[in-house]
C-alpha cells in the first residue's frame, strides 16, 4: 500500500482527496491535517467522508509526522505550500502540490502574478507540471509535482494541441470560463455566499487573473483569460476563442483533437457541445472545436469538474504517473447524473 499524507485535508480540495483515496485501491490515508480543524473528526465536518473515515482526526502539522511517507498531497495557499515543500521533498517519496507555488517556471513572473518572491529556483526547476496529457513521461518518477488548477487544466486541454499542430494564431487567443463556487474554497468570503452567489453571474479577474501566465506557459499562446464565476457548487467550462494560422474546419480541429488525445483515457472528445453536469464527480475532460467561417475564428471548448479532474482527481492522476501506478485507480472516468 501507499501510504499518503494530506496536508490541509479539512478544505474542499482536502475533502474531495479523501474521498478519491478511500476509493483508491492502493492508497492508504495515514496522516491529515487541517490546522484550523484539528482536533475535529473529518467525519464531523464531511459527514459524507463518515462511512470510510469513521475515526480520523484533523491533526496539526508537524513535518516529522510525514516522515518516510510514499506520497503527500499539499492542499494549502500557495506561499504555504512554498514554505513547507522544501521541509517535505526528499522526505517522502513524492509530492503533490495543488497551489501555484511551483507550477511557473520562470521565478520572476511570482511578484506581479501573485505578490511574493519566489525563493527557491532548484525546487522550482525540479517540479514537474502535473498534467500528464502534456508531461506524462517527466511525471513518471517525480519528486515533486505542481498541479495546475482547474483553469489552466481546461484551458490548457482545449488549446494546447490546436497550437502544437499549427492549427491556430498564438496571439489574440480569448478564454472565457464560468466556474463554480467551490473553487473558492471553504473560508467565508463575501464573494461565496449563497446570498451573493445566487441568481447571479460576474466577471472577475479582469485583464490580471493570476493564472494568466501559467495558461499562456502551457498552451504556448498569448491569452487574454477571463472568468465569471456561476451558482454552481461543481463544475466548469471554458470558452476559448483563436485565430486560425491554416486552413481549417470544424471537422479537421475535432480530428485534431480526437488524434492528440486519442490513448488518453480521461478525454472525450465529441461535435456535442460539453455540458459541466456530464463531469460531476468524474476525472473525464468533455472537448469539443468548431471554426466559424463567417467571422473566421475557432472555438475550443472544455468541461470539467472544478474539484475533481481540476483539482483533487488531476492530483490523484498525476500522482499514479509519479509512483508508476496504473493512471486510472481511484477515478472515474463516468460523472454523476442527474
Amino acid at each position: 500500500m501507499v501510504r499518503v499524507g494530506i496536508i490541509g485535508a479539512s478544505g474542499y480540495t482536502g475533502a474531495e482527496l479523501l474521498r478519491l483515496c478511500a476509493q483508491h485501491p492502493s492508497f492508504e490515508v495515514v496522516y491529515a491535517t487541517g490546522d484550523t480543524q484539528a482536533g475535529t473528526r473529518a467525519a464531523t465536518l464531511y459527514p459524507s467522508l463518515a462511512a470510510r473515515y469513521p475515526q480520523l482526526v484533523f491533526e496539526a502539522f508537524e513535518a516529522d509526522r510525514a516522515e518516510g511517507l510514499d506520497l503527500v498531497f499539499l492542499g494549502l495557499p500557495h506561499e504555504a505550500s512554498m514554505a513547507l515543500a522544501p521541509q517535505l521533498v526528499g522526505r517522502v517519496g513524492c509530492v503533490v502540490d495543488l497551489s501555484a507555488a511551483y507550477r511557473l517556471k520562470d521565478a520572476s513572473l511570482y511578484p506581479r502574478w501573485y505578490g511574493f518572491q519566489h525563493d527557491q529556483p532548484a525546487l522550482l526547476a525540479q517540479a514537474v507540471f502535473g498534467l500528464p496529457e502534456l508531461h506524462r513521461t517527466e511525471l513518471q518518477g517525480a519528486a515533486l509535482v505542481a498541479t495546475p488548477g482547474c483553469h489552466v487544466t481546461a484551458a490548457t486541454l482545449a488549446l494546447a494541441p490546436l497550437v502544437r499542430a499549427g492549427l491556430i494564431a498564438t496571439t489574440g487567443v480569448v478564454v472565457n470560463r464560468i466556474t463554480g463556487v467551490s473553487g473558492a474554497g471553504r473560508a467565508l468570503k463575501h464573494t461565496s455566499l449563497f446570498c451573493t452567489v445566487d441568481e447571479d453571474v460576474n466577471a472577475y479577474g479582469l485583464l490580471d487573473h493570476r493564472h494568466t501566465p501559467e495558461i499562456e506557459q502551457e498552451v504556448g499562446a498569448q491569452v487574454l483569460f477571463t472568468p465569471h464565476l456561476a451558482p454552481l457548487s461543481r463544475g466548469l467550462l471554458a470558452t476559448c476563442y483563436a485565430k486560425p494560422a491554416a486552413d481549417v474546419s470544424t471537422d479537421s480541429l475535432l480530428a485534431a483533437l480526437g488524434s492528440f488525445y486519442a490513448d488518453e483515457p480521461f478525454i472525450v472528445v465529441d461535435a456535442a457541445s460539453p455540458s459541466t453536469k456530464a463531469t460531476l464527480g468524474s476525472n473525464t475532460a468533455h472537448l469539443t472545436a468548431r471554426f466559424d467561417e463567417r467571422t473566421g475564428s475557432v472555438m475550443a471548448l472544455c468541461a470539467i469538474d472544478n474539484i475533481a479532474n481540476g483539482a483533487s482527481g488531476g492530483a490523484v492522476q498525476a500522482a499514479n504517473v509519479a509512483l508508476g501506478l496504473p493512471e486510472t485507480q481511484g477515478l472515474s472516468l463516468v460523472g454523476v447524473y442527474p
